[in-house]
């Protein structure tokens, strides 16, 4: 596939996808005319990609545990040095962190949905066991002891 197609099937840019090769993240094939030519595994490899980049890792590391992306039985150490292994170490913490609060932030929005769903039922008193126009919260709260109007 031409680089255009990658990019729609990605929703990276062309750009991008130009800066990834010089990086040596990824490697198209090249036409007879010069053009890039990828294959249709570089779109799963590109989503990869994107996401290590989202998750805070570098190109440089990246580039380095890219064997990793296709089998991790097969694992090519070039030059890990302690460095490396440590920054990596940094990184997966970093991600272990941020994987954490992206949890409790998920668990937290996941409480509000089920807490507005259950307002939503009680406001017409269905869930609540309050008579139809007595809800307890929400935007038709009787305020200061208000009596009831005739729409409830």
């Amino acid at each position: 596939m031409k680089i255009g197609e990658l990019a729609a099937r990605t929703n990276v840019s062309a750009r991008l996808l130009r800066y990834y090769e010089e990086q040596g993240l990824i490697t198209p094939d090249r036409a007879g005319n010069g053009y890039r030519d990828y294959a249709e595994g570089q779109v799963d490899r590109v989503v990869q990609i994107r996401g290590l980049l989202d998750a805070g890792l570098p190109t440089k590391i990246i580039r380095e545990i890219i064997p990793c992306l296709d089998n991790p039985c097969t694992i090519h150490i070039r030059d890990a040095t302690p460095e490396l292994v440590a920054t990596l170490e940094h990184e997966r913490d970093q991600i272990d962190q941020r994987i954490r609060c992206l949890t409790r932030n998920r668990d937290a929005i996941t409480s509000y949905i089920k807490a507005v769903r259950g307002a939503g039922r009680r406001r017409d008193g269905a869930a609540s066991g309050l008579p139809s126009g007595h809800a307890v919260s929400g935007p038709r709260a009787r305020r200061n002891g208000e009596p009831p109007t005739a729409r409830g």
